[in-house]
């Protein structure tokens, strides 16, 4: 027998470790398996390509067994759980260097990494490949019998985590490594059954091994009293990663009933999406999308959708990294065969290879949008009428997939009945127009009556609607599609566009009552004009070219904004309208003032804007009212 001290730096990295760095201890078992499907993929490979090896009996299989000193009637021993693998194995020199050393070269950078936050530091466990520590979370000792494949001896490492470990001589049948726990009292409830099945399904499910649980099953007589207790095995994992099989070995049904699984969803899918990548970075995706959307697709909170596999072997379903935020609503594995265990949120941020999945994924499953807009166009609609919105968050925040985006979004429209794209509104643009218009707002058929759109329906000019409140941030953004420009018809420059002949001696002629409603708004006001976007409303509203819309206003007080400068509306009226007409000859200055007011006041309310002062408007309503009734 041989004792080996830890390095310094090693023994502080085990006090770490033994103290809860790990954020959910659960994960002990997570990393042991994963040891053994590591040992065994090595093995695997080995009986392939190393003649030595090629005669190997080899049965690849993870086992784990556990003794709870209570079913015993033994309660002064220690229980135990065991994880044993018919993997490479080890020998003594592979024993200090692996587990004596831990990460050798990694293990000072590892130590000038930690921060001190356990929930971060425990992320960089994996990455610097000293995972096999975790045990000493739920174990006073740790005991690894071992036998390296090719090799007759087998070796005996023992620790219990305080500073050394002993290697001697031991005795095993078979190449592989066994694993055994001495649990204290952190670990006693992994001497259970029912608690080891749950953590092997939650993380090692899709192992491609087959993993056996050894226990004692409890046998009843004929009125139900346990009458004895036999040893029985039975396989605990699916060892049959889905989205690692051939596309062709699958149907619908195989994919429809994995996502009900990992959706927890009782719909099948809308579609799905299965991608292999091989070539400098290797990994699997298997990506859906369900029916409808998830219910917390606009919570701050929202649970992301995406598990995240490395070799088959489950890292998280909590990180909203994965895939960006306006895919959200997609379910589904990214198996990468490169990546660390343990990638913590800063990692994945910063990882090479992450940020390769990442992009080829976002571009796949848009490419896969694409398909359906073009060949299921029925299907895209329902689609579209779950999904609409994040696609245009995605507009903002995605500048790289932009282009895509566009031909992915739909919109409403003053011209045909359901959803249509920018390139079918561009297609029907006429010769001489020269902008794509469009009107924003908060409720689509306040929109579609608004008096901003009259003249474009008189010109039989193409309006879109736009009535999700995003559209305000994201459409002006955009700026431009296919070097045309998109303006809102709210805008005071957007009126240009419709002048003709008419207009001009139309403007002359109504200066004076311009200049006239303009002194009875005052300060109200940032400017009155004659309006040549109006055919039947006697007024509306727009703003100026710098100013925020009021539906902006709105979102902007909305998000907590509340010391914003009071942004003046600039007033257009329709002259040929009767009650804009009449107060051009009209002497009485009162009402002059209580009608210009009102035009103001009922241009306002059309937008969705309220009135500062209901009283007041009420007062000013019923003196006018008075006035037509004399």
């Amino acid at each position: 027998m041989a004792t080996h001290e830890f390095q310094t730096e090693v023994s502080h990295l085990l006090n770490l470790i033994i103290h809860s760095l790990y954020s959910h201890k659960e994960i002990f078992l997570r990393e042991l398996v994963s040891n053994s499907s590591d040992a065994l993929d090595k093995l695997k490979y080995l009986t392939l390509t190393d003649e030595n090896l090629k005669q190997l009996e080899f049965e690849p299989r993870i086992d784990v067994r556990f003794r709870d000193p209570a079913e015993h009637g033994n309660d002064s021993e220690p229980a135990t759980l065991t994880v044993a693998d018919t993997g490479i194995g080890m020998n003594d020199q592979d024993l200090v260097e692996n587990l004596g050393t831990i990460a050798r070269s990694g293990t000072k950078e590892f130590l000038g990494k930690l921060s001190g936050d356990s929930r971060k530091d425990a992320n960089l466990i994996g990455q610097f490949g000293v995972g096999f520590y975790s045990a000493f979370m739920v174990a006073d000792k740790v005991e690894v019998i071992t036998r390296k494949a090719g090799e007759d001896k087998a070796w005996k490492w023992v620790s219990d985590g305080q500073g050394s470990f002993e290697i001697s001589p031991a005795e095993r049948d078979t190449q592989g490594t066994t694993v055994t726990l001495f649990l204290n009292d952190e670990g006693k409830e992994y001497a259970s059954r029912w608690q080891i099945e749950q953590v092997i399904k939650k993380y090692s499910n899709h192992i491609a091994f087959p993993i056996y649980l050894s226990y004692l099953k409890k046998e009843y007589d004929d009125e139900g009293k346990e009458k004895s207790t036999v040893p029985a095995t039975e396989q605990v994992n699916s060892a049959a990663a889905l989205w690692k099989r051939p596309k062709n070995e699958l149907s619908d049904e195989d994919y429809a009933e994995f996502y009900k699984t990992i959706g927890h969803d009782s719909e099948d899918p809308l579609l799905h999406l299965h991608t292999k990548a091989e070539g400098t970075i290797e990994f699997t995706t298997l990506f859906f999308v369900p029916k409808k959307a998830p219910f917390d697709m606009y919570q701050v909170d929202y649970r992301p959708g995406v598990k995240l596999y490395v070799k088959r072997v489950f890292i998280t379903d909590d990180e909203k990294e994965l895939l960006p935020s306006y895919l959200r609503f997609v379910r589904g594995i990214i198996d990468s065969e490169d990546l660390p265990l343990n990638v913590s949120r800063e990692i994945l941020q910063q990882n090479r290879v992450m940020t390769n999945i990442r992009n080829s994924s976002v571009k796949k499953i848009l490419g896969e949008f694409e398909r359906l807009a073009k060949d299921e166009q029925e299907k895209y609609l329902e689609f579209i009428e779950q999904y609409n919105r994040p696609l245009k968050e995605g507009l903002y925040q995605d500048f790289g997939n932009r282009e895509t985006l566009m031909e992915l979004v739909r919109f409403k429209s003053t011209k045909v009945e359901g959803w249509t794209s920018l390139a079918e509104y561009k297609e029907r643009m006429g010769e001489d127009q020269k902008a794509i218009y469009y009107i924003t707002g908060s409720n689509e058929q306040v929109l579609r009556s608004s008096p901003l759109l009259e003249a474009y329906k008189k010109k039989d000019i193409e309006v879109l609607i736009m009535a999700d409140d995003i559209d305000e941030i994201v459409v002006p953004s955009i700026g431009r599609y296919k070097d045309v420009e998109l303006k809102p018809v709210n805008r005071a420059d957007a009126g240009d566009d419709l002048k003709d002949e008419g207009d001009k001696e139309k403007a002359e002629s109504s200066k004076d009552l311009v200049e006239k409603i303009k002194a009875a708004l005052g300060e109200r006001v940032k400017d009155v004009r004659v309006s040549v976007r109006l055919s039947d409303s006697p007024s509306c509203i727009v703003v100026d070219d710098a100013d925020p819309t009021m539906q902006m206003q709105q979102i902007m007080k909305a998000m907590g904004q509340t010391d914003m400068p009071e942004v003046k509306p600039i007033l257009e009226v329709n002259p040929d309208h009767p009650i804009v007409a009449k107060l051009k000859d009209l002497s009485d200055e009162e009402l002059v003032a209580d009608s210009a007011i009102l035009l103001l006041d009922q241009a306002l309310l059309v937008e969705g804007a309220s009135v500062k002062d209901p009283v007041e408007f009420v007062q000013r309503l019923n003196r006018v009212m008075q006035q037509a009734l004399k």
